[in-house]
C-alpha cells in the first residue's frame, strides 16, 4: 500500500474531515467554510479523502492543513478499513469527523484507532436513492449508529429522517444549517456580462448554479423554460436562461433546448469561479432538484438579493418562505415552474421585494459566522465531554506547512 507520507501535528485538538472526493460541490465548499473560518488557534485540521482530491483543495486558505487521499478502489475495497485505521492511528485526531454515506463506514476504524469523537454529517440523499428509501442504506446507518458520538443534520428534514428511520435519539443529533458568506454573495448589478453575452442590456436571466445530475433536475428547467416561451411567445425578446454547472447530463440539456429552437437564449456556462459577479446578474434564481438537503445554491441567491423558485422537497421549504423570499412548486411539474417564472417575469417589483426579504433572511438566520460558532460550540463540547479542553489553549499555530 502507498500510505500517505505523515509529519507530527502539533497540541491543537485535531479535526479529521473524513468525504468521499475533494471535489467541487456543496459538502465539500462547507467543509473549506469551516476550516477557514474556525480559529485557528484552536484547531488543526486535515481533509481525508477516501477518493482523490483535486484541485478544489486550493480553495482551503490555511497553508497548515493536508489533504490526504486514500483512491478507494471503486466498490467494496476491503484495503481501505486498513489504510483508515493506519492513517487514523498515524494521526491521532481529536475527532473524526465523517460526512454522508459514503464515507459513514469509516467510523468503524475510527473507533479500532481510538479516537476520542466521532461526529458524522448527513447532508443529503444518495444519487440512487433520491428519496431515502432504501433498506440497504437504512440498515447500514443503523448498523454505524452506536458508533457514532454525535450526528450533525443540515436541516431539519434530515434531523427528523435520522430519528424515525434510523432511530437516532433527537439528544444525539446536532442541526446546523449551512451558512453562506454574505459578504462575498451580496447584491448589486454586475450586468455587463449580461449585456455581452446576450446583446441585450434589458434581459430577465433566469439562472440556476448546479451540477447537471439526474437528482438536480436540469432537464426540468430546461421544459419549464420552453413552457414559458411557448405559453408566452412575447416574453422570448427578454427571457434569458443560464445554466452554470457541469455534470453527466450536460449533452441531454444541449437536446432539449436546441429541439425547442430555444438554444440561442440560453447559457450553459459549465463550471465558473465567478459565481458571485455571475448571480448579480440574475434576475431569478431557479432550483429544479428532486431531493436537497440544504443547498448552499439557494442560500447564495438568497445574500444576493435575488427571489427563489425553487421545488418543494428536502431543506428547501426550510429555506425558502413561501411567498416572502420566493415560491415552491413541485418536482418534476415544468408546468408549475413555467408559471412561477413567468410571474416574476412580470412583476419586477415583486421579484425585486422578494429578493430584498431573501438578503435579510440570509443575513439573518444563515450566515456564516452562525454556523461556524454552532460547529466551534459542538467540537469543544463533545471534547470537554471527553476531558479535552480547547477553550483556552493557546495552542501554537506557526507550524510549517507538512508535505502533501
Amino acid at each position: 500500500m502507498n500510505e500517505p507520507l505523515l509529519c507530527s501535528r502539533d497540541q491543537r485538538p485535531l479535526v479529521v474531515h473524513v468525504v468521499h472526493r475533494l471535489d467541487i460541490g456543496g459538502l465539500e465548499n462547507g467543509v473549506v467554510n469551516l476550516i477557514n473560518r474556525l480559529p485557528p488557534e484552536t484547531f488543526d485540521h486535515c481533509v481525508l479523502s477516501l477518493t482523490e482530491v483535486t484541485e478544489f483543495r486550493r480553495r482551503i486558505e490555511r497553508p497548515d492543513v493536508d489533504c490526504l487521499a486514500l483512491h478507494k478502489k471503486p466498490g467494496k475495497d476491503p484495503v481501505l478499513y486498513m489504510k483508515l485505521w493506519r492513517t487514523f492511528r498515524a494521526l491521532q485526531p481529536a475527532i473524526v469527523h465523517t460526512r454522508n454515506l459514503a464515507t459513514l463506514e469509516a467510523q468503524l476504524p475510527a473507533l479500532l484507532a481510538g479516537v476520542p469523537v466521532r461526529i458524522h454529517g448527513e447532508h443529503g440523499w444518495e444519487a440512487d436513492d433520491v428519496a431515502a428509501r432504501s433498506r440497504k442504506n437504512q440498515w447500514l446507518r443503523r448498523a454505524m449508529r452506536s458508533l457514532t458520538h454525535r450526528y450533525v443534520a443540515v436541516s431539519q428534514h434530515i434531523s427528523e429522517y435520522l430519528q424515525r428511520r434510523i432511530n437516532v435519539p433527537a439528544t444525539r443529533i446536532s442541526q446546523i444549517y449551512n451558512g453562506v458568506d454574505t459578504t462575498r454573495f451580496r447584491p448589486g448589478s454586475d450586468r455587463a456580462w449580461v449585456t455581452e453575452r446576450f446583446g441585450l442590456a434589458d434581459a430577465f436571466v433566469i439562472g440556476t448554479v448546479e451540477r447537471l445530475q439526474a437528482v438536480k433536475d436540469p432537464l426540468n428547467l430546461a421544459r419549464a423554460f420552453l413552457q414559458l416561451l411557448r405559453s408566452q411567445p412575447s416574453v422570448a425578446a427578454r427571457a434569458r436562461l443560464v445554466v452554470v454547472g457541469a455534470g453527466p447530463l450536460q449533452d441531454a440539456l444541449e437536446s432539449v433546448l436546441q429541439a425547442g429552437g430555444v438554444r440561442h437564449l440560453c447559457w450553459l456556462a459549465g463550471n465558473r469561479a465567478d459565481i458571485p459577479a455571475l448571480l448579480r446578474g440574475f434576475d431569478l434564481f431557479v432550483l429544479p432538484s428532486l431531493a436537497e438537503g440544504i443547498s448552499n445554491t439557494i442560500l447564495e441567491a438568497m445574500a444576493s438579493g435575488l427571489p427563489v423558485a425553487a421545488t418543494a422537497v428536502g431543506g428547501n421549504p426550510e429555506l425558502v418562505e413561501e411567498g416572502v423570499t420566493g415560491c415552491l412548486v413541485p418536482p418534476a411539474d415544468p408546468l408549475a415552474l413555467a408559471d412561477a417564472m413567468r410571474v416574476y417575469l412580470e412583476n419586477p417589483g415583486l421579484a425585486k421585494a422578494h429578493g430584498l426579504a431573501g438578503r435579510r433572511r440570509a443575513e439573518e438566520r444563515f450566515s456564516l459566522d452562525t454556523m461556524i460558532d454552532a460547529y466551534a460550540e459542538l467540537y469543544t463540547s463533545l471534547l470537554e465531554q471527553r476531558g479535552i479542553d480547547c477553550r483556552n489553549a493557546g495552542f501554537p499555530v506557526s507550524t510549517p506547512p507538512r508535505p502533501r
